[in-house]
């Protein structure tokens, strides 16, 4: 994914990894009860490398769209 600048505070980007697309997409479900996040979005193969790949934006200081 690469290094990005977030300039704004609370907000931050996840580079979700595991081997599995399920596990990938139950994580960045599970985010977005806490904070407010990108949502789930594409999962990626990278060529060559074991696994899936999906980046996650969140503001860690805003609630989560189900949550208080």
């Amino acid at each position: 994914m690469g290094e990005q600048h977030i300039a704004e505070p609370g907000l931050v980007v996840l580079d979700i990894t595991r081997r599995d697309e399920e596990t990938v997409r139950a994580v960045m479900t599970a985010l977005e009860e806490p904070c407010a996040t990108s949502g789930v979005g594409p999962v990626r193969r990278d060529a060559g490398e074991p696994g899936v790949r999906a980046p996650v934006h969140a503001d860690v200081l805003r609630p989560g769209r189900d949550g208080p």
